[in-house]
């Protein structure tokens, strides 16, 4: 099997670069040539970003918040950082893959969630301060690099999820708070500024995944929750406030990903469960309420990310596996069903993020590795 070939590329805090090569070898071969390695060599790129000189490296680097923002940059907010729990907020141009401060958030917060609203606005809810969860919410308007405070939750939670509804409202769902686990329901309305309860899931979670799905309903898949890893699903609508049950996964899992694929089925991979790191992904069909097992992962692993690339493929990066934490990538074909493993990272991280820019290449943030929190941003292109 001959190996497929990625170049790094290490860019300095000046305009200029220099350039090493690492090398990979891929377990399997596929007829991709843009993203995948191939029989033939190949080569993926991925970049490791500078920042400007307004910051030296970027400061919110584990559990912060990332968002694309309508003129293209990613907004990162918030997390824990070498320095403790981070304020900050940074911004990312790909046209010039630099870095620069903008305004700070008002309150701390790791384990938030992030929610581009219709508006062109990003609305941050949640998260943990370091002795509580955070019941607050603040939006960030792109136009003046100001955050503003809005409308506080009925519950502080962290871990939980968010996400953008049809009719622009955010729905809010689970999460963990000072008395545990949480299957209450909220939702923002960026009209009013104000929360609102919803009806409240069957089962508290979190470490869940939350995935809009074509026809407006939103699906939650597995997390944790009474001491133990979950393989239920339920799906929240929005014209009634109501969450049913959907069918089971075929395994518990929790801190897994959920990627919504273009043929509207909802992948999900890895994650951990009862004991032990998963391998496995399984897709979810709205139109049955099934979920069937696809091809699993080379690798088994937790805390990892998964991006949609502009060619429909799926993207998982780093985590924590068996042999520590993780620098490997692969990638979903969900017309066959198959994992292939593509670059390595230049540095393994897990509690990242992880972001398809406008541009199609693939922004990794922060995480954390071997006790350090890293301040480090790559590109996958």
């Amino acid at each position: 099997m001959r190996s497929a070939t990625s170049k790094l590329s290490t860019l300095t805090t000046s305009t200029t670069s220099t350039t090493s090569t690492i090398t990979t070898t891929s377990t399997t071969s596929t007829t991709s040539t843009t993203w995948t390695t191939s029989t033939t060599s190949t080569t993926s790129k991925i970049t490791t970003t500078s920042t400007t000189s307004t910051t030296s490296r970027i400061t919110t680097t584990y559990m912060p918040s990332t968002s694309i923002l309508s003129n293209g940059k990613v907004l990162v907010a918030g997390g824990f950082g070498n320095s403790g729990y981070a304020t900050s907020a940074e911004l990312y141009d790909p046209s010039t893959e630099l870095w620069t401060i903008t305004g700070n958030i008002n309150v701390i917060r790791s384990g938030h969630t992030a929610s581009v609203l219709t508006n062109g606005k990003v609305l941050i809810v949640g998260g943990d301060n370091g002795s509580r969860p955070v019941d607050s919410a603040e939006l960030y308007d792109a136009s003046t690099g100001l955050w503003t405070q809005t409308g506080r939750m009925s519950f502080g939670r962290h871990s939980h999820t968010a996400s953008v509804l049809t009719n622009g409202k955010v729905l809010v769902a689970g999460g963990f708070d000072v008395n545990g686990w949480l299957n209450s329901a909220e939702l923002y309305d960026p009209s009013t500024g104000r929360w609102t309860r919803t009806g409240n899931m069957n089962v508290e979670r979190f470490l869940h995944t939350q995935s809009v799905l074509t026809n407006g309903k939103v699906l939650v898949a597995g997390g944790y929750g009474f001491s133990f890893d979950l393989n239920s699903a339920e799906l929240y609508d929005p014209s009634t406030g109501v969450w049913t049950m959907t069918g089971n996964m075929s395994f518990p899992r929790n801190d897994h990903t959920a990627s919504v694929l273009t043929n509207g089925k909802v992948l999900v991979a890895s994650g951990q469960g009862r004991g032990n790191y998963i391998n496995s992904a399984e897709l979810y069909d709205s139109s049955t309420g099934f979920w069937t097992t696809t091809g699993s992962l080379n690798v088994a692993r937790f805390s990892h990310r998964a991006t949609i690339l502009t060619n429909g493929k799926v993207l998982v990066t780093g985590g924590l596996t068996y042999h520590g934490y993780s620098t490997s990538a692969e990638l979903y074909d969900p017309s066959t069903g198959l994992w292939t493993t593509t670059a390595n990272m230049s540095i393994a991280r897990y509690s990242h993020t992880a972001s398809t820019l406008s541009n199609g290449k693939v922004l990794v943030v922060g995480g954390f590795w071997n006790s350090y929190f890293l301040d480090s941003a790559e590109l996958y292109t």
